[in-house]
């Protein structure tokens, strides 16, 4: 469920940041974010289903030896799930600096009311009348 809801939000804010910003972000390094967020989160959390499976009890603080390996596949994999993070935090922030500037319509598909009527960034108090929704 954490993986749905994180991977979601990256999705949902890699799909608005033209619009919020103006700028095109760095699609290479979106995709390294990408791919290193996916092979570190299945690194900590894929481990753990065999560490259920060989009878280590969920939330504790001390383990067996026998879980040693296992346990610290799944610590590396969570610092480097952190780790990815901040090249996530790199793409926003040298997108704001310095990314080019994004089009009307960024994506094919974005049809909604506000890629199609609204320039980007997107300004304050964008429709002052109801626009005409056909």
């Amino acid at each position: 469920m954490v993986a749905g809801a994180l991977f979601s939000a990256f999705g949902g804010i890699y799909f608005w940041l033209p619009k919020w910003t103006g700028k095109m972000y760095d699609e290479t390094l979106g995709k390294w974010h990408f791919w290193l967020s996916f092979i570190f989160f299945n690194l900590t959390f894929f481990v753990q289903h065999f560490l259920g499976l060989a009878g280590m009890p969920r939330r504790i603080p001390d383990y067996s030896l026998q879980f040693t390996d296992f346990n610290m596949i799944s610590s590396i994999g969570a610092f480097g799930f952190g780790l990815s993070q901040l090249l996530f935090l790199y793409v926003v922030v040298k997108t704001i600096r310095s990314g080019q500037k994004a089009p009307e319509k960024a994506w094919e598909g974005a049809d909604s009311l506000e890629w199609t009527a609204l320039p980007s960034p997107a300004p304050y108090h964008s429709f002052e009348t109801p626009p005409v929704i056909r």
